[in-house]
Formats: structure tokens, C-alpha cells, sequence
């Protein structure tokens, strides 16, 4: 990973904007980009849901009116958003949240298409807590 360090870029204004769900950043370099609150729930960098190594991710669900209710900055370098689900454990980095405005798109995509290959749902009373045993009938009848 060469060129982090002096590269990265770093935010010149954070709002969070409460109606919309939405955490506006704005970049040094005139970029500025709109980050819903489940897609920065999901994308959490904290280690409970990263796991230990790649594929190890734990999937959030259920998160689609999950709110930002405020954002504690670390040092000059990160924040930490506290949710209204109670997560708080996440710190993200200037690189990290550049990174989710750019590339946006296509991870909530991906995001997304996890979500139904695991037949889970960004609604929280969709996510049953175990899946049903068997297809169709379950056979006492």
C-alpha cells in the first residue's frame, strides 16, 4: 500500500443530517460524498464484526433505520460514530470513509448481494433468528 501517509486525504466538514439518515463528508480536494447511516452500520470497521481475517466478516442485518447519534472524532486522524442500535466500536478512518464514498456503488452491491444469497433483509423484523428447518410443510399434520 504505497502513497498512504501524506495522501490521505482529509475531511474539511462532517454533517450528519438526521431526516435523510445521512452523514455528509466533504474532502479537501473538493470531493464530497453522502454516506447513508446503514451503509456506514454495515460496513463497521470494528472487530467484532470484521472477524479475525477475510471471510470471517460478520454479516449486519436488519439495519435499514439504524441512526447516527453523534460522531466522537479520534485524534485528527478518525471517527467514531455511536448508532442508535448501540454500536459504538467502530473507527473510521479519513482513508476508510474516502474510500465508501468512492466506491459507494459497488459495495452496497455486494453488500446487498450477500444479503440475499444468506436470505437475510435490511428490515430488522424480517431477520428470523433461526431459519426454518425444512421447506414447505413440516410435517405434523
Amino acid at each position: 500500500m504505497a502513497g498512504l501517509g501524506n495522501d490521505t486525504p482529509v475531511p474539511t466538514e462532517i454533517k450528519l443530517h438526521q431526516k435523510s439518515r445521512i452523514l455528509e463528508i466533504a474532502f479537501a480536494g473538493g470531493e464530497r460524498f453522502e454516506l447513508p447511516y446503514e451503509y456506514l452500520r454495515v460496513f463497521t470497521p470494528s472487530a467484532e464484526a470484521r472477524g479475525h481475517g477475510p471471510g470471517q466478516e460478520t454479516l449486519q442485518v436488519g439495519k435499514r433505520d439504524v441512526t447516527v447519534e453523534r460522531v466522537e472524532p479520534v485524534g485528527n486522524y478518525a471517527i467514531r460514530p455511536v448508532f442508535s442500535d448501540g454500536h459504538d466500536s467502530g473507527l473510521y478512518s479519513w482513508d476508510m470513509l474516502y474510500n465508501l464514498g468512492k466506491h459507494r456503488d459497488e459495495l452496497w452491491q455486494t453488500y446487498l448481494d450477500r444479503l440475499a444469497a444468506e436470505g437475510k433483509s435490511r428490515n430488522p423484523e424480517d431477520n428470523p433468528p433461526e431459519p426454518p428447518k425444512a421447506k414447505g410443510g413440516c410435517g405434523h399434520h
